[in-house]
């Protein structure tokens, strides 16, 4: 089953399709965020291009976005177990949906929206020294213009543009 969460953004919508089956831990976590209204004016706040982060070894291309934890401002909800793709099946293909983390374990309210496949991302993929991947757990299934124009939006110099899109609407449609 998926579950259908609707994102506005100031450079139009597009369509999740989030998969509860087949990464249950995963889809409660980002339907947590949605139902409690935390992602309402989150932002696009990093956007990787291949040739924006020349230190990284292993280039990806994804639009990064969520509810931005801080210090001052804690995520509401605690990190959740890492849901292996080896495991849900969900590559990281095109408009694949995604838990951005550090380690295993620390995922909480940061998503991001694969440009193009990005089998690096993947179970044994080589983004992250651990080979353990990112938690993939929906799909964009409506509106993949809508992300390609904020992709469009990256600077070749930073990851991080000077002004982020905003998203002033997240729900279940």
């Amino acid at each position: 089953m998926t579950i259908p969460v609707i994102i506005e953004t100031e450079l139009g919508s597009f369509t999740i399709a989030v998969d509860d089956k087949n990464t249950p831990i995963t889809a409660a976590n980002f339907l947590a965020y949605v139902d409690g209204g935390h992602l309402n004016d989150a932002t696009a706040y990093r956007l990787v291009t291949n040739g924006n982060e020349p230190q990284k070894p292993i280039k990806i291309e994804v639009v990064q976005w969520g509810y931005r934890a801080t210090d001052e401002r804690p995520a509401p909800f605690a990190p959740i177990a890492h849901e292996t793709n080896d495991v849900s099946g969900i590559k990281h293909k095109n408009m694949t949906v995604s838990m951005a983390r550090f380690e295993p374990g620390t995922a909480a309210s940061e998503f991001f929206i694969c440009i193009g496949d990005q089998p690096e991302l993947d179970f044994g993929g080589k983004r992250n020294p651990d080979g353990q991947g990112f938690a993939a757990f929906g799909q964009v299934t409506e509106g993949e213009d809508t992300v390609r124009r904020i992709f469009a939006q990256a600077a070749t110099e930073s990851d991080h543009p000077e002004v982020p899109v905003k998203f002033s609407r997240v729900a279940r449609a």
